[in-house]
């Protein structure tokens, strides 16, 4: 006898009938009424009876939450993300360290409760990642150069191959980043910046081309500002430093100035890394090639950009590596501002010190980062738009996709030409969506649709 399968919706109906003859029935009678309901419906005889014995039809156990119910309130989350963008997105290890810093001005700007600063003050850093997780989603940049090797005294400056295992301040990196926009024709834009070694002190400096006389001058000026003194100098292979203004200078000073190898940046790898985290992330990838742009970002770097990122942010050091099976797991030491830790040592100047300890008590970090902002739109307001990334984006979506070249055959004349145009489908970004090719954090520029 072939069996008849019940549908959904019948054995529904048919629960909803016989649960209340099941629920005032007794002894053998229930036994009798759930073997007919198995073997209408086909369940399991201990689902069925889970089934008869739980709530009526109709009415649902209420879902409970699984897992730990949550120990951070909305607005100790909410507070630190607005931290977290006033000290310009730091890692969560950085952000961690500036919460009790910052404890004082989160005081007085938010007013929390004393249980949100508890919170605040309690959570660790791989929970600020997780809380935190949602807005980190919009990072992307692109990396390119506009400065050459030189050859003019490349052999009479020493080549620094080893690593930085330094105690004091006063070894610094330096280095040029160029805001030629996608177009290095003319005359544009450079920072330089130079970064201590020990300490993790960074300047920068505008400059309008990148000329030796401009950057001794520049480099000058911010031997003038250190709070410490210059005791070495390692650069790439540029000719704005392999020249004979920077070597006549360095030697007249007594400062050994060496360079990386050539097309190896991780010899450079500490001002690398600053040309992203504190150009790159602020200014983008626009052209600037007005004297007002350059006056512009000369007054940003020397004032506020300068105060926060060396007063206010802590960084943190790599102390040592550990390799575990196939994995190396890096060891950091405690988070430090770059002044804290020229304070800890003995060789800075005492009359600068004082004055830069008198500046951190006075400033509002959180409104010295809304002028940092303000000033870096106005920068922004200032760029050419001809060459920025923004433009040719358009420019290429406008022409729409162009037709390959078939490459011709032979050499010379006929060999088919380089292009150093990059492809429009080469990632160069983090991201996987085509919107914008550059994110910029800081600034939170609102860009043209």
């Amino acid at each position: 006898m072939r069996r008849v399968k019940v549908g959904h919706a019948a054995r529904w109906e048919y629960f909803r009938v016989i649960y209340g003859r099941y629920s005032k029935a007794e002894g053998k009678a229930k036994g009798g009424m759930l073997d007919e309901f198995c073997l209408t419906t086909g369940y399991h005889r201990k689902y069925a009876i889970r089934l008869l014995n739980g709530l009526p039809p109709g009415k649902r156990e209420e879902a409970r939450a699984r897992g730990r119910k949550p120990q951070y309130s909305a607005g100790a989350v909410s507070l630190r993300g607005a931290v977290w963008e006033a000290a310009g997105y730091p890692w969560s290890v950085r952000l961690k360290a500036i919460l009790p810093n910052w404890m004082p001005w989160i005081r007085q700007r938010y007013k929390p409760s004393a249980e949100t600063e508890r919170q605040l003050l309690r959570i660790s850093a791989r929970q600020i990642d997780r809380r935190l997780a949602g807005k980190k989603s919009q990072c992307k940049r692109r990396l390119y150069g506009q400065t050459k090797p030189g050859t003019l005294l490349k052999h009479h400056i020493p080549v620094k191959t080893d690593s930085w295992n330094v105690t004091t301040p006063g070894f610094a990196e330096i280095d040029l980043v160029s805001h030629s926009g996608n177009s290095g024709e003319g005359e544009f834009a450079y920072t330089l910046n130079l970064t201590d070694i020990h300490t993790g002190w960074t300047e920068s400096r505008a400059l309008l081309g990148k000329g030796q006389e401009g950057v001794r001058q520049a480099l000058e000026e911010i031997q003038g500002g250190l709070p410490f003194d210059l005791l070495g100098l390692d650069s790439d292979n540029g000719s704005e430093f392999i020249n004979w203004h920077l070597q006549g200078w360095c030697k007249q000073r007594k400062i050994p100035l060496t360079r990386g190898r050539p097309y190896k940046k991780d010899d450079n790898a500490h001002i690398e890394q600053k040309n992203w985290t504190q150009v790159r992330k602020l200014l983008g990838w626009e052209r600037y090639d007005s004297p007002r742009a350059v006056e512009a970002m000369k007054d940003l770097y020397r004032q506020e950009l300068r105060l926060g990122l060396n007063l206010y942010l802590p960084s943190v050091k790599l102390v040592k590596k550990v390799r575990v099976g196939s994995k190396v797991r890096r060891v950091y030491d405690a988070p430090q501002t770059p002044l804290e830790r020229v304070l800890a040592s003995a060789s800075a100047h005492s009359d600068q010190i004082a004055a830069l300890k008198k500046l951190r008590a006075s400033r509002d970090p959180f409104q010295l980062g809304k002028v940092i902002e303000r000033k870096i739109e106005g920068i922004y307001a200032m760029a050419n738009p001809r060459h920025s990334p923004q433009a040719i984006q358009k420019n290429r979506q406008r022409s729409g996709p162009k037709a390959k070249m078939s490459p011709r055959p032979g050499c010379g004349k006929d060999a088919r030409p380089a292009s150093l145009e990059i492809a429009p489908r080469f990632p160069l970004s983090h991201s996987h969506d085509d919107e914008l090719p550059v994110t910029f954090l800081m600034s939170r520029r609102t860009l043209p649709k």
